[in-house]
């Protein structure tokens, strides 16, 4: 009995010190059985990502399962990482910042473009500038960058939102109520405010490069405190994406035809104004986002007692890519 006793403490021990030598060792990591990632067609990186299958080839190897779930807008996008329907969304950086502000448990940890896509458009040779939408029906997704620059747009000519009437249409829509007069003019964004430019002869009658805010990776807060070590090999795919669309970009815009269902020289116009370099997030991107959320608190969309620097410095997370990127 006494034999049975010190074979059985033994044994305890042994199983107690392996146990204590993994936790140190941190080799008893969890791991996600599931990632899901979306892709946009306003975010051509994530379509390379999606096309060439490398997520699902890197994460076969552990076991883990890949989905991609389309984004229409970053309203789409900010909705699916609120339900926990994708770990990874793309959005605009105000957009992002709108969400955040509201509570959404978010942060952005990589950059995907620098765009301008997007521009105010119309069909009606009356409309020459912003002043001109005083009292005219003007199409925008709310929540989103093409929202967010309509915004500024006014600010900058001494009107708000309350000078014009905004109708709720999701990007695709907007562009279609355009097309046919029902509203005199549009938010636009790309690839749809391409197609318009280039197949209807819309006019892009009011352009500011530093009003649209950077393309924006966020990633889900609880899924980041986690999972921190898939952020980063969900970003090192991220940055293979990027790296191969700058050194293809005749093959990336063929990706984007594809997927998003337009004519390439359409999905030429759009990488046209696309930069997809610097992929880290940092200053820039701080100033870029710090200046929308300005303007959206005066416009009361983000409440009057918010501190908008603090939450811009709290959505903006740059020490995943920065140690991807630059190891």
């Amino acid at each position: 009995m006494k034999k049975l006793i010190y074979v059985l403490l033994a044994a305890i021990v042994t199983i107690a010190a392996a146990g204590c030598s993994n936790n140190a060792s941190g080799k008893d990591q969890v791991k996600p059985e599931k990632i899901v990632l979306d892709y946009a067609y306003y975010s051509p990186v994530s379509l390379v990502l999606k096309e060439n299958g490398w997520a699902e080839e890197a994460f076969e190897k552990e076991g883990i399962e890949v989905e991609f779930v389309l984004s229409q807008g970053s309203n789409k996008a900010l909705e699916f990482l609120n339900s926990k329907s994708v770990d990874f969304g793309s959005t605009a950086g105000a957009a992002a910042l709108m969400a955040k502000a509201k509570g959404s448990p978010i942060e952005s940890v990589y950059i995907y473009s620098k765009p301008e896509w997007t521009a105010l458009v119309t069909t009606d040779s009356n409309i020459k500038s912003v002043k001109d939408l005083k009292g005219k029906k003007v199409a925008a997704t709310l929540g989103t960058d093409p929202y967010i620059f309509l915004l500024r747009a006014l600010n900058e000519e001494g009107l708000s939102a309350s000078d014009v009437e905004i109708v709720n249409l999701q990007h695709g829509d907007g562009a279609a109520a355009l097309g046919t007069g029902q509203v005199d003019a549009w938010a636009g964004l790309d690839p749809h405010m391409a197609k318009v430019e280039l197949e209807t002869g819309a006019e892009l009658f009011y352009r500011n490069a530093d009003f649209n805010t950077y393309g924006v990776l966020n990633v889900r807060s609880e899924f980041a405190e986690e999972y921190p070590e898939y952020v980063e090999k969900v970003i090192e795919l991220y940055e293979k994406a990027r790296v191969w669309a700058e050194e293809n970009p005749d093959k990336t815009a063929e990706i984007l035809a594809e997927q998003a269902q337009i004519k390439p020289d359409v999905a030429a116009k759009q990488l046209e104004r696309t930069d997809l370099s610097n992929p880290i997030p940092g200053d820039a991107q701080i100033q870029s986002i710090t200046a929308a959320g300005d303007v959206l608190q005066q416009g009361d969309v983000i409440q009057k007692d918010a501190n908008v620097e603090e939450i811009v410095n709290s959505l903006i997370n740059p020490k995943f890519a920065e140690k991807v990127i630059n190891k």
